[in-house]
């Protein structure tokens, strides 16, 4: 090792929920030397980068969406609304950098270009784009599953002239819509919460549609000052709750749908339609993700819906999905399918009209021209799984991660890689990630590898490693947990089929209790499924 290198006991990758906890766990309750870096300008991870239009936690989300291990803070900040806005989760996690002083610790602007492990010295050595080194035992990768923007392909898209942003690089400056004919690629999440809003002012928007969703209204609406307050004298079990519920605290009710008659059951959809929010994905009936009929029933239970809300027939045939419900991440909306009542709002469906090329101020289809001052590409990302790719650290003997999933996505409990000794990924494919509340599963997650840093310096080792029959092993019980639904029957980015050439394979564990007690049960029995070496002299 170099005299100029910087030396740290741990290096985290990222400052979104994940990277601060990890930064404020690791520093502040274990006492070690911390260095973090982010390619953004502040803290926030994904929420910095998406200051798109109507950006929302895709939940009822306050006061859950926050981080839970501190009574202090649930108490001292005031979430205003039930589905919280991008920039009032951006607000809540710089009040946390700047409550622990973390900022200090941390390295904005600042890309992480190279990740090497040195098996003889048992540290990560990683290099920046400023042309630093730094050196640690531990590599932290907080480096989001949302964050990889997925750029379409589309030919000539190249020639077009006006202004063009992705929702997941949106512009920190203001975006002006006003008099300009707009046009929107993408109905996932960022663009079904974007197209109301930039309807608001542009003269026109087209909305270019690949694949219809199963949106449900969120029904956001301003929190009370009563409902806080119980939240706050509640919050130890409601905290709890959260932790044996999958992340959220609400009550999940288990029906059979045998117990019901058609008639029944279709008052219970109009019920949790009327609630809004997650509960007609979670709280219909327990089978609904793994019985086709009864999936069939829901979906065609919304589809009807959009029937009602969409006054033209023509155009809500075009936005009626065809998949299971509940099968794609399920997006919340505020006023989506009211949209294309609007006079300003036209549907492009790209399954029946796709696009052949473009020109410097259109979008030329097979059935005809839509003429656009500027493009926004709600395209999505290469969800889960790209972030590390683009790190692409190389582990022992030099093998580097792109290598080592160039055919499939191993892990071992979600955290580790075989191959990959000290390393360590907060929401990495297989664990529970995005179908679990992040901020929690980042603290989870994070103490459990705290334990593992604990053990290796209370038994004097210098690094731990996952097997590879662990591995295995772990990857068949996900696919067996997600053969059991319906998920793998749909192209998703669950599975991996929304970038060309990706391995197809459900990327995510689909019990997140389970899941932790499983991450306990391995650290209770003296980490099964790793293997140890001892510290070498001098590491």
């Amino acid at each position: 090792m170099t005299d100029n290198m910087h030396q740290y006991d741990a290096i985290i990758i990222g400052s979104g929920f994940g990277g601060l906890y990890s930064l404020h766990h690791m520093r502040d309750l274990m006492g070690l030397n911390v260095r973090a870096f982010d390619s953004a300008g502040g803290v926030g991870g994904t929420w910095w980068y998406n200051r798109y239009p109507g950006a929302r936690v895709d939940a009822p989300s306050s006061p859950f969406y926050a981080y839970t291990f501190s009574n202090d803070l649930v108490n001292e900040w005031e979430w205003t609304e039930t589905q919280t806005s991008q920039a009032s989760v951006l607000a809540y996690l710089e009040h946390f950098a700047d409550r622990f002083d973390l900022c200090k610790d941390i390295e904005f602007e600042t890309w992480v270009t190279d990740a090497t492990y040195d098996e003889t010295a048992q540290r990560w050595t990683i290099e920046t784009d400023k042309g630093e080194t730094a050196s640690a035992q531990f590599l932290i990768c907080a480096v989001g599953a949302l964050f990889v923007a997925n750029m379409p392909d589309y030919p000539g898209i190249d020639d077009f002239a006006g202004e063009c942003y992705h929702t997941g690089r949106w512009p920190h400056e203001p975006v002006s819509f006003a008099g300009k004919r707009v046009g929107v690629m993408g109905t996932g999440s960022s663009g079904i919460q974007a197209i109301p809003e930039i309807a608001k002012q542009a003269e026109h928007v087209t909305v270019f549609q690949r694949t219809p969703q199963y949106s449900l209204p969120a029904r956001n609406r301003p929190l009370s000052e009563e409902e806080l307050t119980g939240y706050r004298e509640d919050w130890d079990d409601l905290r709890e709750s959260m932790r044996r519920r999958g992340g959220w605290p609400f009550k999940t009710i288990r029906r059979r749908a045998s117990d019901h008659t058609p008639e029944e059951r279709h008052a219970i959809y109009e019920t949790l339609w009327e609630e809004g929010g997650i509960h007609l994905a979670i709280n219909s009936f327990s089978a609904v993700l793994m019985d086709k009929d009864l999936n069939n029933e829901v979906s065609e239970f919304v589809r009807g819906k959009i029937r009602e809300i969409v006054k033209d027939p023509e155009t809500a045939r075009k936005l009626m999905p065809d998949y299971y419900f509940g099968t794609k991440r399920q997006i919340l909306d505020n006023g989506y399918y009211e949209a294309y009542n609007l006079d300003n709002v036209s549907l492009v469906d790209l399954r029946e009209d796709p696009i052949q090329s473009f020109s410097s101020t259109s979008v030329r289809t097979e059935q005809g021209e839509q003429p656009i001052d500027m493009l926004v590409l709600a395209t999505g990302f290469d969800a889960v799984t790209g972030s590390m790719l683009n790190l692409n650290p190389k582990g022992r003997g030099g093998l580097s991660l792109k290598q080592k999933w160039e055919n499939r996505f191993d892990t071992y409990l979600g955290t580790t890689i075989a191959g990959f000794p000290n390393l360590f990924m907060i929401h990495g494919p297989t664990s529970p990630g995005v179908l679990y509340t992040m901020p929690l599963g980042g603290e989870r997650t994070m103490r459990w590898i705290a334990d593992c840093i604990h053990h290796l310096k209370e038994q004097n080792l210098g690094a731990i490693e996952a097997t590879d029959l662990a591995a295995e092993k772990w990857g068949r019980e996900i696919d067996d947990m997600a053969n059991q639904t319906l998920y793998p029957l749909t192209d998703s980015w669950y599975m991996g089929a929304n970038i060309p050439g990706k391995p197809r394979q459900f990327l995510a564990h689909l019990r997140g209790s389970q899941y932790f007690d499983q991450l306990n049960a391995v650290a209770e029995a003296g980490f099964e499924g790793f293997v140890f070496e001892a510290r070498r002299k001098g590491a």
